[in-house]
Parts: structure tokens; C-alpha cells; sequence
């Protein structure tokens, strides 16, 4: 009987055929969980360590990346609100013009020579628009 050279185990966990044919050997490996299922030195400690970078990764995604861009919605959502009639703003197309009347999605703005404009909410940029100021 052979004796495995990795385990010490009597029939071997590891058999070695020599494939004269192409000259390559072929490891064929037997009872694989052997090998894999080493016990814990810490006991439950093993679990917590192996999940924490995965904790560490969410916890930098969320604090980088997730709250900052909820911040920056919000303040955006509380600006869109705050805008009402005379207030000054530019479009995210660069038009600069001033509110005229507010509906629902849409504002109407006036912009050089008394010309109307229909615009989405949306696309009124809040960085450009707040260096403005909200005087008419």
C-alpha cells in the first residue's frame, strides 16, 4: 500500500499515473474536503475574520461613495423646492434666465429680449444657479 505523501494517510489521498502516451503525469485527487476542512485555531473567531474585509469594503463603499451622493440629492431636492417666482437660475445647458411662472415638472423662464422658455425642473443646474444669489 502506498502512503500519502501530504497527509500520511495508508492508500493515499493522491495517485500519481504516468501517461506514457503524452508523457504528462495525471493527479487525481481523492477525498478533496480532506484537505480543505481544517479546523478553526481562534473557534467561532475564524468566521468574523474571513467576512471582515468583506465588511471593511461595504463600509468604505458607503461611507465614499453611497452617503455623499445621497447628501448631494437631497440638498438638490431642497433647492428645487426652495426656487419660487424672480429667482434667477441657469440651465445645465448654460440659458440664463429668470422664473416666471412654476408648474408641477416644469418652470417657465424668461431669458434675454422678454423671450419664454418651457424647461424640466431638472434641468436647472443647482451649482451654476446657487453662485447667482435669489435676487430678482
Amino acid at each position: 500500500m502506498r502512503i500519502c505523501e501530504i497527509c500520511g494517510r495508508k492508500g493515499g489521498c493522491w495517485i500519481v499515473v504516468n501517461n506514457k502516451s503524452n508523457k504528462k503525469p495525471i493527479i487525481i485527487m481523492q477525498n478533496m474536503f480532506l484537505l480543505l476542512d481544517a479546523p478553526a485555531a481562534s473557534g467561532g473567531l475564524g468566521a468574523i475574520t474571513s467576512f471582515l474585509p468583506l465588511i471593511l469594503i461595504v463600509g468604505v463603499f458607503y461611507f465614499f461613495m453611497i452617503r455623499p451622493q445621497m447628501k448631494k440629492q437631497k440638498a438638490a431636492k431642497k433647492f428645487m423646492e426652495e426656487i419660487k417666482k424672480g429667482d434667477k437660475i441657469i440651465t445645465i445647458g448654460g440659458i440664463h434666465g429668470k422664473i416666471a411662472e412654476i408648474n408641477d415638472t416644469t418652470f417657465m423662464i424668461e431669458v434675454e429680449g422678454g423671450v419664454k422658455l418651457k424647461i424640466l425642473k431638472s434641468a436647472v443646474s443647482m451649482d451654476n444657479s446657487a453662485s447667482l444669489g435669489t435676487n430678482p
